[in-house]
């Protein structure tokens, strides 16, 4: 297996901790997004969306971060990431895809880097945009995890793709908020951050944890 990412992407984040809660060995590939070389024409030729992360699982190659999980989840079973009840899994992907598709697309470093160069927003305007929409989706996640159905984690007790999404967008989260900020707004969620993070396939993901890590 190979993992193409960059140690800042909450995308290649999520993907990491999915293979390390798997317990999956696989090779690192480097892609530095902020020297635009996920749009070097090697790498499009490998990944024509020109993101990361990208994998690669003998012959087949995968470009979204939540199809990598699904495709893990249903190729190597053992320790899943989705619940088995119907009812389960779909409050699981339920709270994933509301981190995965309505809340990080709107903070990724291409949106943010159109805000700033394209529409020549400030650092101030930058900023009240991605607080704006980090509040929206937190205050909606908040409410979630109030349901009886939360537990230690995102659903019960176990990590399942719920967290995987939470932990990188929290760390996300963190570029423009305190922590005493985020406890303050949102405390079951950042209970139930903490408490992945005692997890050790989380905290090997962690950006500062990764190989091409920068200051």
């Amino acid at each position: 297996m190979k993992l193409w990412g960059y140690f800042r992407s909450s995308a290649a984040f999520r993907t990491r901790i999915a293979l390390g809660l798997k317990g999956l060995p696989f090779d690192n590939e480097f892609i530095h997004l902020r020297k635009a070389e996920q749009r070097a024409p090697e790498y499009l030729a490998l990944n024509p969306q020109g993101l990361v992360p990208y994998f690669q699982d003998g012959d087949l190659g995968i470009a979204q971060s939540l199809a990598i999980c699904e495709y893990l989840d249903e190729a190597y079973p053992e320790k899943p990431l989705l619940p088995g009840g119907a009812a389960d899994r779909a409050r699981v992907r339920n709270l994933a895809f509301a981190i995965a598709c309505d809340i990080h697309p709107l903070n990724n470093l291409r949106v943010l880097n159109y805000l700033a160069d394209t529409l020549k927003l400030d650092k101030a305007g930058v900023a009240a945009w991605y607080r704006h929409w980090i509040a929206v989706g937190f205050d909606a996640l908040e409410k979630e995890f109030a349901a009886p159905a939360t537990g230690k984690f995102c659903h019960g007790d176990t990590p399942t793709l719920a967290d995987v999404c939470l932990v990188p967008q929290v760390f996300n989260a963190k570029r423009f908020y305190s922590d005493a900020e985020l406890d303050a707004a949102w405390p079951r969620l950042m209970v139930i951050f903490r408490t992945c993070l005692t997890v050790p396939a989380f905290d090997a993901a962690r950006p500062e944890n990764q190989p091409d890590a920068e200051p």
